[in-house]
C-alpha cells in the first residue's frame, strides 16, 4: 500500500537522479514514474487472500487528507556504510497512525507487522556495493536541504510490484479513499 506522487514531484526528482547517476555505479537508481511513499510492504500475496485483503484495506480511515513535503535527501543506514539513498518526506500527524491502521488491518489474515519503525521515504537508489559511493555521497551535500515539491492525499493505492532486468515496475491495482467521509 502506498501514497501516490504528483507528476511535479516526479519531474523534481528527474534532474538530480540524472546528474548522480553517473557517481553512483553500483547503485540500482528508481525510476521517478514509479515512485511512492510505501505505507505497507506485504511482499507476495496468493491470488486467493486477495479479496479478504481488499475488504480489510477498505476499513481504514483518517480524519483527514496526509499533507507531505518531499524535501532533503540521506542514506540508511547511515553516510559511511549506505545502503539506500533517499529522499526525505516531512508529513501531518496523521501518516504514521494511518500506516498504523493498516497494519492492524491487514494482521488478522496474517500479514506481520513490519518490525522497524516507519520512516517515511522515497528510494532514490539502493547501493549495491561501495564503488564511487563517496562521490555520490559528496554530490548530494547541496541536496539536503532541497524542497522537491508538495502533495495531498486522500486515497492510498494497492501496487503490485514486477521485479524485471531493468528493475521494479509497479502497477496500482486498486485505490482506497481513507477520509471520513469522502467518497
Amino acid at each position: 500500500m502506498a501514497l501516490d506522487l504528483t507528476e511535479e514531484i516526479r519531474e523534481a526528482l528527474r534532474e538530480p537522479i540524472a546528474k548522480l547517476k553517473p557517481l553512483g555505479k553500483s547503485a540500482r537508481w528508481a525510476r521517478p514514474e514509479g515512485m511512492h511513499v510505501t505505507l505497507k510492504f506485504i511482499g507476495h500475496v496468493d491470488a486467493s487472500k486477495l479479496d479478504a485483503i481488499r475488504a480489510a484495506l477498505a476499513t481504514v480511515r483518517s480524519d483527514a487528507p496526509v499533507e507531505m513535503q518531499i524535501s532533503g535527501v540521506g542514506f540508511f543506514p547511515d553516510e559511511r556504510r549506505p545502503r539506500v539513498f533517499w529522499c526525505g518526506i516531512e508529513a501531518s500527524a496523521n501518516l504514521a497512525p494511518l500506516a498504523a491502521e493498516i497494519e492492524r488491518a491487514l494482521e488478522p489474515l496474517g500479514i506481520p507487522r513490519e518490525e522497524r519503525k516507519f520512516a517515511p521515504h522515497l528510494t532514490l537508489a539502493r547501493l549495491k556495493g561501495s564503488h564511487g559511493v563517496d562521490n555520490l555521497v559528496r554530490a548530494t551535500e547541496e541536496m539536503k536541504s532541497r524542497v522537491f515539491g508538495s502533495a495531498r492525499a486522500n486515497e492510498f493505492h494497492l501496487f503490485e510490484s514486477m521485479t524485471k532486468p531493468s528493475g521494479a515496475e509497479y502497477r496500482k491495482i486498486e485505490s482506497h479513499a481513507f477520509v471520513k467521509g469522502a467518497a
